[in-house]
């Protein structure tokens, strides 16, 4: 990843675009990370990253099976 100054980027603007086509761009202010550029394509891989369930697949079949097979003690838990 390469890294930037704040005042770099707004100096060097179109630079900074053509760098985060290739790979992110971190931009730092005062020796201190404050934005990373990336390309739309890999936004759009951060963004399905993101968008997926939190817990693993396995994990949810097994307690989606637990719910199912229960269903009654935890509705009489819930009274």
């Amino acid at each position: 990843m390469s890294t930037m100054t704040a005042t770099e980027a707004k100096n060097k603007f179109g630079q900074l675009l053509e760098m985060a086509r290739k790979e992110p761009v971190r931009v730092q202010k005062n020796g201190r990370d404050v934005a990373v550029v990336l390309s739309p394509e890999e936004f759009v891989e951060y963004a399905a990253f993101r968008a997926q369930p939190k817990v693993r697949p396995v994990v949810e079949k097994l307690l989606a099976e637990s719910l199912e097979k229960r269903r009654s003690l935890y509705d009489a838990l819930a009274k």
